[in-house]
């Protein structure tokens, strides 16, 4: 039995299918990725693993059972990092385990140790606005992480970095995904990033979104951002671009045909 099974996924808001029978197997420790056009259903597959929004039809299965709501064994990483301003960074990573009910000496020995772990030890006391963009997506994973779930869900973390800060936040994932081994599941638009990041990606069509491709990305582990200057991986961009940019041309050609 896989970690995670989604089996014959498929979501319809009012007129507009987002997803259709979508079916993919994720073992334990896998990093995911998912690619397509815009509006092909990623971040709506995010959403519907982690039971935020109910499927119209199909199933998500997490160790065996359905998954009918959000649960303490999955959690989100959103494109904002959604911080309480009024907390400090070690108040906001606790928050998860107060709500589980877990003693304040527990909860702030954990987050803690997160906060060492995604390179922000320093940083416990200091409040949100003192932070940089990438040091508060640090934070938001590591509050993330600090209800040890199952599998990590991550929507766009770094789309609002700059360059450069989206390159050293991909470097420190790909570290701390080495030493905490969760699951995870991670949309971008970025294919470099994908490619980066996983150990395979995939490929959805234009809306309704399917499974177009999957691909298994076996460049060696660890990696480090010298990988991205290798021609093994500018094949992978190349290959997983050609998939999206057919998908992108014949969504066109279609919308051209009805129009």
């Amino acid at each position: 039995m896989p970690e995670l099974r989604i089996d014959r996924l498929s979501k319809t808001f009012q007129r507009t299918e987002a997803l259709r029978e979508v079916s993919l197997d994720v073992a334990d420790g896998q990093f995911v990725s998912f690619v397509g056009a815009s509006g092909c259903g990623k971040s709506t597959l995010l959403r519907l693993v982690d039971g935020l929004i109910p499927a119209s039809e199909g199933s998500v299965l997490l160790g065996g059972s359905p998954v009918t709501g959000p649960g303490n064994d999955r959690a989100m990483v959103f494109q904002e990092d959604r911080l309480l301003p009024w907390r400090t960074i070690e108040r906001n990573v606790v928050l998860g385990l107060e709500f589980q009910g877990q003693s304040k000496r527990d909860s702030l020995a954990r987050a803690r140790e997160l906060l060492q772990l995604t390179g922000i030890g320093k940083f416990g006391s200091a409040y949100p606005h003192e932070l940089s963009g990438g040091m508060r997506q640090r934070a938001n994973i590591a509050r993330a992480l600090a209800v040890d779930p199952d599998v990590l869900l991550m929507d766009e973390p770094f789309a609002a970095l700059d360059g450069q800060t989206r390159e050293l936040m991909q470097a420190e994932l790909v570290r701390i995904w080495q030493d905490s081994r969760k699951t995870v599941l991670f949309v971008t638009h970025q294919v470099d990033e994908a490619v980066y990041l996983s150990d395979r990606i995939v490929v959805l069509t234009a809306r309704p979104g399917r499974v177009k491709a999957d691909i298994e990305v076996a460049l060696p582990r660890p990696r480090t951002l010298a990988t991205k200057r290798s021609a093994e991986f500018a094949g992978y961009v190349e290959r997983v671009w050609s998939l999206i940019e057919e998908e992108v041309r014949e969504s066109m050609e279609r919308e051209m045909r009805d129009a």
